[in-house]
């Protein structure tokens, strides 16, 4: 196990950057374990909802963590809006840093991960693998 933090720039699509990473590191399985930061918009998928809801203005990550896979990330966040209102849920493409955002990636360079779809669920579920 790996740990690197890393910084992403204002401009950054959150999602993308994160996906990003595994190449970046040559690394088939990640976690991120906590992030910090702002944005200016967020794409947030909420419980049981189909597509994601737009969040506009300046919002504070107060939490991220999750997945990352070749397949893609399983991302969750909870931010707050400038009046505290606390949103959280599945991070869509479309979260666009503001001023930074600081997290910390756990590479995991003896295991690979997929995402293959799962009848009991309906939804593509990690699959994990020894590398």
């Amino acid at each position: 196990m790996q740990t690197t933090p890393v910084r992403l720039s204002p401009g950054d699509d959150l999602r993308v950057a994160v996906e990003g990473l595994l190449n970046r590191y040559a690394s088939q399985a990640a976690f991120v374990i906590q992030g910090i930061g702002s944005l200016g918009a967020a794409q947030l998928r909420f419980a049981g909802a189909e597509s994601p809801a737009e969040l506009r203005g300046d919002l504070e990550i107060l939490t991220l963590a999750g997945s990352v896979s070749p397949d893609g990330a399983h991302l969750h966040m909870a931010v707050s809006d400038a009046q505290g209102r606390v949103f959280g849920g599945h991070v869509a493409r479309g979260c666009v840093v503001r001023t930074t955002v600081e997290l910390l990636l756990v590479l995991l360079p003896d295991h690979r991960f997929s995402r293959a779809p799962d009848p009991l669920t309906g939804y593509a579920e990690l699959q994990i693998h020894q590398a």
